[in-house]
């Protein structure tokens, strides 16, 4: 029995889901996918959304959305996603004034613990997903993602660890797997490879990435899901890649069958 199951980040295909929400989520399905994590409503409702996956067979493991989104109706965004059945809502995302030494880092802290309250409140866990930006060196010699995680508990806030861009930030995401034992259920797969200077998003298998190796240290280390997530695709097209990457992790041994039920 595989250990996990296979998610895909919506915003890899945004401007399909834009056209088509319940045409892409049916494509989707028939790719292998068993969930979605999801970035906007992309002009559906709460009910509607819940409806689409509920008769397709995907599951709505998570939503990434905003610091803003949510404080500006904290309550309702919530109940939101908690109808669509969420069981994860991930902050994908701080501006620079929310980042430690901004003006608004201790503030952003606050508001955090907020929105965990909520989400607890509502049976949801509340994620941090990060980019490359994280691991700036503080003057502690320490990365800024680990301060701040330091100052949340694992009850508060866990990690939706984007294993692509800690490699790409020049850290080792099987050993921040392992740092993060039991507090990352979700873990974002991707890979890449440089044209110049530039890290490039590729489909499952060109790159850099090691994924066998990542997926390995996530299975050994408390990971329920794997969300594929391709930002972007300057060589192909994004159903096609999506529809690779699934096949690519779907052949792998730890994940060739899935634990849905």
């Amino acid at each position: 029995m595989g250990k996990f199951q296979i998610g895909i980040q919506v915003y890899s295909v945004r401007e399909e889901a834009e056209k088509d929400f319940k045409g892409t989520m049916r494509q989707i399905k028939e790719m292998g996918y068993d969930g979605v994590e999801l970035a906007g409503l992309y002009g559906h409702t709460s009910d509607e959304i819940r409806e689409c996956l509920e008769t397709l067979g995907l599951l709505p493991v998570s939503a990434h959305v905003s610091m803003d989104e949510l404080l500006q109706d904290l309550e309702g965004t919530v109940r939101a996603y908690k109808k669509i059945g969420c069981q994860y809502i991930a902050v994908p995302y701080l501006g620079e004034d929310r980042r430690i030494g901004g003006a608004l880092y201790e503030q952003t802290i606050q508001d955090m613990l907020r929105i965990s309250v909520v989400c607890r409140e509502n049976g949801i866990i509340l994620l941090y997903h990060n980019h490359g930006f994280e691991f700036s060196v503080t003057e502690k010699g320490t990365y800024a993602l680990d301060e701040l995680y330091a100052r949340f508990t694992k009850e508060e806030l866990q990690t939706e660890f984007d294993t692509c861009w800690i490699k790409v930030a020049g850290a080792n995401p099987e050993a921040y797997l392992r740092s993060y034992s039991g507090r990352c259920p979700l873990a974002h797969i991707k890979d890449y490879r440089y044209n110049g200077q530039e890290a490039e998003l590729v489909a499952f298998g060109g790159g850099e990435m090691d994924i066998p190796a990542v997926i390995k240290a996530a299975g050994e280390n408390g990971v329920k899901w794997l969300i594929a997530e391709q930002d972007d695709h300057p060589y192909g097209e994004p159903m096609e890649d999506m529809r690779k990457n699934a096949a690519y992790l779907k052949g792998l041994p730890e994940t060739e069958e899935s634990t849905q039920k």
